[in-house]
Parts: structure tokens; sequence; C-alpha cells
């Protein structure tokens, strides 16, 4: 672990708070089939009232004035659902509203169909979500489905990009990508 970049004050609490809850260090195999010798839980900062909210002013600050141009937030399920719900509901105390939704991992049979579920809307501008990304492919699974709805994908984040290479596929896609945090804020260097 290398030494910690500054960052600004809110970004610097999200840090400690992923840093204190969300990191684990030890010999880990990831989904990639990759080994590695720390591991992100992300939905253990964003399953905390004191960590959901440290995410909600993290994105104000990243986002700014573009968060008045967003209908809705959401993603894949489950990695954006504590992180989309948790955000729109603390950005609703502030005055921001905010629609949030999840892709399902595959459609639903019977009642309401499709791999949409929530309040998104045909036609809206929305920020992409996911906990915790290496390589991206959640987030553009993602942005298929809300494209197929008929929303358009404006912006994506996630807590932490631990592998460096989703702001390229983000870049392909023609969406504003904006980590919160990156491995390197956290002392890793990408994909390690």
């Amino acid at each position: 672990m290398s030494e910690l970049p500054g960052l600004s004050p809110t970004l610097d609490r999200l840090r400690a708070h992923v840093l204190e809850h969300s990191v684990k260090t030890g010999d880990f195999v990831l989904k990639s089939g990759a080994r590695s010798s720390w591991f992100l839980d992300t939905k253990q900062t964003a399953c905390r009232s004191d960590g959901i909210i440290a995410v909600t002013d993290a994105i104000v600050e990243v986002f700014g004035d573009d968060l008045e141009t967003i209908d809705a937030i959401g993603g894949l399920t489950l990695g954006a659902d504590p992180m989309a719900y948790g955000v729109a509901a603390v950005l609703g105390t502030r005055g921001v509203d905010l629609r949030s939704f999840s892709v399902r991992k595959e459609a639903k049979q019977g009642g309401v169909t499709g791999r949409i579920a929530g309040a998104l809307q045909p036609g809206d501008r929305v920020l992409v979500t996911e906990d915790t990304t290496t390589r991206g492919t959640s987030l553009i699974e993602a942005v298929d489905q809300i494209e197929a709805f008929g929303a358009e994908p404006v912006f994506m984040s996630v807590i932490v990009d631990r592998g460096g290479t989703c702001g390229n596929m983000a870049a392909e896609r023609g969406i504003d990508y904006r980590p919160l945090l990156v491995a390197p804020d956290l002392g890793y260097d990408y994909g390690t």
C-alpha cells in the first residue's frame, strides 16, 4: 500500500469510511479470476447510514450543478441498489428529486415484464451507478438495458473504480464517467 493522495475533505471522509468498513486484505480470487491482496465490499459503506451520507455528499461534490440535469439514478442489481436508493432518498431531503430504479439480472416473467424495476421513465436522463467496478461490464450492461427502455444514460459513477478501464468504455458510449474514488485513492494500484 502506498501513500494516499490528497483529496477534498468530502472525498477524504468517503475514503476513510471505505478504508474502515469496505476494504479487506488477504488473498482473494476476484470475479475475473485474478488473484488480489485486497478486496472491496463497498456495500459495507453504501448500506450504512453514515456511509450513504458520505456517498451522497461525494456525489453532490463530484456532479455539482449537473445533478439538476438528471432525472433518475440506478443500475444493475445488486451492486447499484444501495447507492441508487440511498442517494435518491438523501438528496430528496435536500430538495433534489431523483427517481431510483434497478436493472434486473433477467426479465421478470408475469406481471410487469422487462428488466427495469422501479421509477425509471422513458426519456429520463440517467446517472448509472454501481458500488465498485473493476472492468465496467456491469455498468455497460445496465446502460444497454436503460437505452432499450428508452431512457438516456448521461453519467456513470461508482463508489470505487478498482480497475481503471471503465472510463474508456464510458467514453466509447459517449457517457460522462466520474468515479467518486479510484484504487490509488485507497493506496492500491489499479487491478492489483
